[in-house]
């Protein structure tokens, strides 16, 4: 374990919340934004009529199971449980995966349907904040499986478990933040639509 700072919190750990509160105003900002542009459609397609709510409840569903795997994984690692670790590492990258694959079925059914980035106001803000996410999604998965070759090669053990806590401070954000945007664009109604 590193050193811990005056707030008893190790350097990477401190680190990674700061980043953290950093990606607070980045998905603060692009909501915002979204919640500026969201009745500016003109011609395009209108939120209400291109939604498929029940689809992307499922979607945020799996997300969500993600955050109970990677809770699990950590519990594993720091009982020195490396196969169950490995197991609840490789689970919780392919429901993001499984998420990511969702979200991209989501984009090209709107592109097909006449909503494009470029399409309205509206489109922009969605397609960027969504994307946005995905991208956060596709570098957790990133991260999830970086772990899982360190552990394969013996890098990861109960000693340095704070590395998945770490991972999983990020994920978890990931998660919430997901929250509030499903919730912003999915179940908020749009006072023009």
């Amino acid at each position: 374990m590193s050193e811990e700072t005056t707030t008893g919190l190790s350097h990477n750990k401190l680190a990674m919340w700061v980043f953290l509160g950093s990606e607070c105003l980045l998905f603060g900002a692009l909501i915002s934004t979204y919640l500026l542009y969201r009745n500016k459609f003109y011609d395009g397609p209108a939120p209400g009529d291109i939604f498929d709510i029940p689809f992307t409840s499922v979607s945020s569903f799996v997300l969500l199971m993600s955050s109970l795997t990677m809770v699990l994984a950590l519990s594993a690692i720091q009982r020195g449980d490396i196969r169950n670790n490995r197991l609840w590492l490789l689970t919780t990258a392919l429901l993001g995966a499984v998420f990511i694959g969702g979200q991209v079925y989501e984009f090209t059914t709107f592109i097909r349907e006449g909503l494009g980035y470029t399409t309205s106001p509206f489109s922009s803000a969605f397609f960027t904040l969504t994307g946005f996410h995905g991208v956060h999604v596709s570098l957790g998965i990133v991260m999830l499986m970086s772990l899982l070759i360190s552990s394969y090669r013996g890098k990861l053990t109960q000693k340095n478990s704070e590395t998945v806590e770490i991972i999983g401070l990020y994920w978890h954000f990931v998660d919430v933040v997901w929250i509030i945007i499903f919730t912003v664009i999915y179940l908020v109604p749009n006072p023009t639509s």
